[in-house]
């Protein structure tokens, strides 16, 4: 017999991934996704030819390695991840294969060739790793991240004065905290370029670029999301650190995109923090509607419209298009059913209540 076997047509070769699927720590999800499909669609390609796994070329198993040292995870966490995905392969080469009815033979056939693959995968993916870590010690940027993830974590203080002063920070100094969500690796690389411009220290702290930088970056490109704090003191850094995380959570969850002040987000950053008062409120204010009805929906759309265009008929009629007559005639309906609300004409919310109908009504609309 020959490997791979011929599969039964009434037979399926999958395994849906289950919770022990494999993913290195440090990565993103679809860069990571990519990097595998790759790497078993060259492998599957090997067992259907039967070639020789040692002669392939292995550019992007090394890429992989390459990738996950500029990100800081160690050659063994990296291996685990490999080794990890091995193991799972082999799994569902064994269950299915004797599901399909294939003879053990075929089957230890099949995973000698899946063992060799594996081991050449593994060495590919250390020689990558050990390439990069070799080129970031020659540009200082291991040193670099440990500053940062010390600076932006609490880490142990002491005197850093010319650690700093290596990297062009002041004790005394103000700088800006940045945290973006992390892109694929070669957009991080020109990313980290780009803010580079502005001084300071950028790296990968958590899985993501974040820095300490004296001057606010001129853009962000427009798809990717990234948030700054105001200059605060070093001593600030790790609150800053803190609070930037809560605040790319939150803009995420908005589908925001580009560069995002803190204190823009500062509202709904706060709001999002309490998320059992949240509930309540909901129910509170709002539990005369029903959240399959969709004219109740359309209803809560209208009066969250209304608020965020400052209470004003005739911004929030143009916004969802349609006449001033049919917010007016929707948020009354809305007060009907709720009792709230106001919308007599001149008749404006206080803030605690706009706040809390807000609140209440972004929470209906999108709950978590």
């Amino acid at each position: 017999m020959t490997w791979p076997p011929t599969r039964p047509p009434s037979r399926r070769w999958s395994g849906p991934p289950g919770p022990t699927r494999p993913r290195w720590p440090g990565s993103p999800p679809a860069e990571v996704r990519r990097q595998v499909v790759l790497l078993l669609t060259s492998g599957l390609g090997a067992l259907e030819r039967r070639e020789d796994p040692g002669g392939r070329d292995f550019a992007e198993a090394r890429r992989l390695g390459a990738d996950r040292a500029a990100q800081g995870v160690s050659v063994a966490g990296l291996l685990c991840g490999v080794q990890a995905g091995r193991d799972r392969a082999v799994e569902l080469v064994v269950r299915h294969g004797r599901a399909a009815g294939i003879p053990d033979e075929v089957l230890l056939e099949g995973l000698l060739t899946i063992g060799r693959y594996a081991a050449a995968v593994e060495r590919a993916v250390v020689d990558g790793h050990r390439a990069a870590e070799r080129d970031l010690a020659r540009t200082g940027a291991p040193a670099r991240a440990r500053l940062l993830r010390r600076l932006l974590l609490g880490g142990p203080a002491g005197d850093q004065t010319a650690e700093l002063a290596r990297f062009g920070l002041r004790p005394d100094g103000r700088y800006h905290c940045l945290v973006a969500e992390q892109p694929d690796p070669v957009r991080a690389h020109a990313l980290h370029r780009q803010f580079s411009g502005c001084g300071g220290v950028l790296g990968t702290v958590e899985d993501r670029l974040a820095g300490l930088t004296p001057r606010l970056p001129a853009a962000a490109p427009a798809d990717l999301l990234v948030v700054v704090a105001p200059r605060q003191p070093l001593a600030r850094a790790p609150a800053m650190y803190t609070l930037c995380l809560a605040a790319l959570r939150t803009a995420a969850h908005r589908r925001l995109r580009g560069l995002r002040l803190v204190t823009d987000l500062a509202v709904p950053t706060a709001l999002a923090a309490q998320p059992a008062l949240a509930e309540l409120l909901r129910g509170a204010l709002l539990g005369g509607l029903d959240p399959a009805d969709e004219f109740h929906r359309e209803l809560a759309t209208t009066a969250l419209a209304w608020l965020d265009h400052g209470q004003r008929l005739d911004q929030t009629a143009a916004a969802l298009h349609v006449h001033p007559n049919t917010v007016r005639y929707r948020l009354r309906r809305l007060r009907e059913l709720t009792g709230g609300p106001p919308v007599e004409e001149g008749a404006r919310c206080p803030v605690p209540d706009t706040v809390r109908w807000w609140w209440a009504l972004r929470t209906w609309l999108d709950p978590r």
